[in-house]
């Protein structure tokens, strides 16, 4: 059998066959039998080689191109980021529900794109992040830092302390990632420039005055009646403007530490106690003042890398001991400590409360001043420790701080009062959950009602219909439906309402029968504007046609203003009219520039331009004129990023996976 398909499978019609059977699976199944995989990105970043910019896109030619994915974990830590910052921005405002919309995370999401893009733009042209440039932004992080000094154990804590935790290789990557993104923005902003020309062009139009003449016209009152057809029309055509908004009425109950009782005065003994207990408040802390030398060697490293390094430490300890060693120019020479070596091996005043690691610390406050200590174990390494001096701790008398403990105290009973009240509340709300009768009585507070609060709240029904947690939680789908009694709402200090929606009314357009007046009276202010904007247009029409504007006024019964040198951006006689004054082309000599524009106060204002007079870029300082040039360059490096952005979006390739997000 074997022999017979041998045979059957060596000619050239049966190889002609095989060739024609794998152009396809070539184009299609290999692809998928090789880079068959779980994705997990929820979006990717993909560019065609530099050296073929126009590389189709589809398989084989697609292996060439560069991809780079944005997973799911990426999105995660940039929105949790995101909502750290929002949350310190908002205060108790932040509405953690709300920030978990579909547009908040489509914005993360198309941020991180962005950035990615650049990255993977920067690295295409050939700008990399150096391994010397993380170190100096490492360096130069203030969170790492001890009085000034980069300082590792500081370093390592925050490190280990964040969120995600990171080793140092991790964050010096992370680093990396984040600079690299930048490169390309930074390069423009500090490639921005400013022309003299520019600059001195800028400067004249900003000092620019204008004489000009005005009059104003107001409108006259329409008193013609509104059919029914006007007011049809009109209704249909602004809905918006009668419709009753969503509105809410509500029980609730306010309850603040003004009504809680008293409490007894704290006992002597009280007092005492607390001070014993917290003594380490009411002074100095003994503190050291410390030199090191760092043989640095990792935990994990073998016994022999061990042992050679705790000799090396050996070897240092008896060189800093010796008569007439100088410690700092020893630490200089060969302390591994990036961040002290330079500075004689300096860590500054240190004191016993966990800013470095135990041993170390411990090591430190066993010794006398004066005298070398080492070599001394951590997780960094060995250490020779110099103890240069001791200031010994000073803590105030009970007397002196008597006072502050007893408002303490008083404070303290006073929270776990209201506390404890509260508790009561809930407990009661708890047991019934659709009334507020018991909770109130529990705090010998009172219900309270308010009718007819609209989502956008009343500033007249106090904190209740205008504080914006509150207005969340009445307007909640879960109180709207069940009627049930809110959790705690803080509004202040000390300060919480508890509420319960007893009816909802839906947003509502209001018929036309209802409305029929208003509708009459926006018909007739819609006249009255429009026959004033003619009335204006037909008088422009008149100063076009040669006529002054004095004339055109005196005719009309008006009264023509005049005002010389009129600077760019002073209200006149509102900033509206000063934009359209300063929009209209400067007149040639002799003849004027006419306009027409309307007023805030619904008036119409009639004008012409008489003489532009430039301002003079003589007349603004050196410190003047480079400051505006750091302004305008700055404007156009971000039109410029900008630009750039939406451009590598049309030349990259992107897709995003929404349902993995």
């Amino acid at each position: 059998m074997l022999q017979f398909l041998r045979e059957k499978t060596t000619g050239w019609i049966a190889i002609a066959i095989l060739i024609l059977l794998s152009i396809p699976f070539a184009f299609f199944g290999m692809e998928q039998y090789l880079f068959q995989r779980n994705a997990t990105w929820v979006a990717t970043v993909e560019a065609p080689p530099t050296w073929w910019r126009g590389a189709p896109s589809w398989w084989p030619a697609k292996m060439l191109w560069q991809r780079e994915e944005i997973t799911a974990d990426d999105f995660r830590i940039a929105f949790d980021e995101a909502r750290r910052q929002a949350r310190e921005q908002q205060g108790e405002l932040f509405d953690p529900r709300a920030f978990e919309s579909a547009e908040n995370k489509r914005e993360v999401l198309e941020r991180l794109v962005d950035q990615r893009m650049l990255a993977l733009d920067a690295a295409r042209g050939g700008l990399v992040v150096s391994n010397a440039q993380v170190r100096k932004v490492v360096l130069a992080q203030p969170e790492f830092q001890v009085d000034g000094r980069f300082d590792p154990q500081r370093y390592q804590m925050a490190l280990a302390a964040g969120n995600p935790p990171r080793t140092p290789v991790q964050y010096d990557e992370f680093l990396r990632d984040r600079m690299q993104e930048t490169l390309l923005p930074f390069a423009l902003l500090e490639s921005a420039f400013v022309t003299d020309s520019e600059l001195d062009r800028l400067l004249r139009l900003s000092g620019e005055s204008r004489d000009v003449s005005f009059f104003v016209l107001q409108p006259v009152a329409d008193e013609a009646p509104v059919d029914d057809a006007e007011a049809k029309a009109w209704y249909d055509a602004h809905p918006a403007d009668y419709r009753v908004p969503e509105m809410v009425d509500v029980e609730y109950v306010e309850f603040d530490a003004s009504q809680v009782a008293a409490t007894a005065p704290p006992s002597e003994s009280a007092l005492r106690a607390q001070y014993e207990q917290n003594k380490s408040r009411y002074g100095a802390a003994s503190e050291r003042l410390v030199s090191h030398i760092l043989v640095e060697v990792d935990a994990s490293a073998d016994a022999a890398a061990q042992q050679a390094a705790e000799a090396e430490a050996r070897q240092l300890v008896e060189q800093a001991r010796a008569p007439g060693a100088d410690f700092g120019a020893l630490a200089q020479a060969s302390s591994d400590d990036a961040g002290s070596a330079s500075a004689g091996g300096d860590l500054g005043w240190i004191g016993q409360d966990g800013s470095m690691v135990k041993p170390f610390e411990d090591a430190v406050f066993e010794a006398e001043p004066g005298s070398i200590v080492g070599p001394v174990r951590t997780d960094f390494g060995w250490h020779v420790i110099h103890v240069r001096e001791s200031k010994q701790g000073s803590v105030q008398p009970f007397e002196e701080v008597r006072e502050q403990l007893a408002e303490e105290l008083a404070r303290n009973d006073r929270e776990r009062a209201y506390s404890d009240a509260l508790t009561r509340m809930m407990d009661e709300v708890y047991k019934n959950p659709t009334s507020l009768e018991a909770a109130a009585r529990a705090g010998g507070v009172s219900v309270k009602t308010l009718a007819g609060l609209p989502r956008e709240g009343s500033a007249d029904a106090g904190v209740v219909g205008s504080h914006p947690l509150v207005l969340r939680e009445a307007f909640s789908e879960v109180l709207i439906q069940d009627g049930t009694v809110s959790d705690p709402i803080e509004v202040g200090p000390e300060h919480n309402v508890l509420l319960r929606v007893s009816r909802h009314v839906p947003a509502s357009t209001r018929p036309l029968e209802q409305v029929r007046e208003e509708v009459a009276a926006a018909v007739r202010a819609d006249r009255a504007r429009k026959a004033l904007e003619a009335d204006a247009e037909a008088l422009l029409a008149e100063v076009k046609g040669g006529k002054t504007l004095d004339a055109v006024a005196t005719a009309r019964g008006l009264e023509a203003i005049d005002i010389p040198s009129l600077p760019r951006n002073v209200p006149m006689p509102d900033m509206e009219a000063s934009k359209a004054l300063f929009s209209v082309p400067a007149p040639s000599e002799g003849e004027v520039s006419p306009g027409r524009t309307r007023l805030a106060d619904g008036g119409a204002m009639v004008f012409v331009v008489t003489r532009v007079t430039p301002g003079d870029p003589a007349t603004a300082s050196e410190e003047e004129r480079n400051t505006l040039r750091g302004q305008i360059a700055q404007v156009n490096a971000l039109g410029e990023i900008e630009a750039l952005r939406k451009a590598l979006r049309q030349r990259y390739r992107i897709s995003i996976e929404e349902s993995r997000l």
